[in-house]
């Protein structure tokens, strides 16, 4: 055997075993308690969008594809769907601060405004989570009205972002 094929021989070996390792799948039974819906109104139409173009990477269940069995792709997935669960989760939106809560609905505004969410990698896949300009506007008047609901309920400076490095 010479070079060449000992080492084609070895990936292939590698790429058959990682298909037994499979990472855990976010995968969650039935509304979470903090979700997002618990808190603060959100009108059906905003639910099927967010069902539609963001749960699967922000919220604890994830509709998997059928290329998520092959490995690598599937750690791939979990690193990603980890990554944006960190950022925001729509399922454990309650328990966040009302700060942070702010800040995530100031977020996604911008994001949707500068047609960064869905990403562009989630969406070359999934063309029904592309976004049509209104429901972009449906999910950001949504993001406003609650806002504005924080707004009267919470004191301006306790919802702002604190600046780095702030001087007194």
């Amino acid at each position: 055997m010479n070079k060449v094929t000992k080492i084609l021989l070895g990936i292939v070996v590698v790429i058959v075993a990682i298909q037994f390792f499979h990472p855990g799948k976010n995968v969650a039974d039935g509304v979470q308690a903090n979700n997002v819906a618990a808190v603060f109104t959100t009108p059906e139409e905003v639910k099927t969008i967010l069902a539609k173009s963001c749960n699967d990477c922000h919220s604890n269940n994830t509709i998997y594809p059928w290329y998520n069995n092959i490995q690598p792709v599937a750690w791939w997935l979990n690193h990603h769907v980890s990554e944006a669960k960190e950022k925001l989760n729509f399922d454990e939106f309650a328990s966040y601060s009302p700060r942070r809560q702010y800040n995530k609905l100031k977020e996604t505004e911008e994001l949707l405004n500068e047609n960064e969410m869905p990403l562009s990698s989630y969406v070359f896949i999934h063309r029904n989570a592309v976004l049509s300009a209104e429901q972009k506007e449906t999910l950001i008047n949504w993001t406003k009205n609650i806002r504005k609901q924080m707004e009267a309920t919470y004191p301006m400076d306790s919802l702002l972002r604190k600046k780095q490095n702030q001087k007194p």
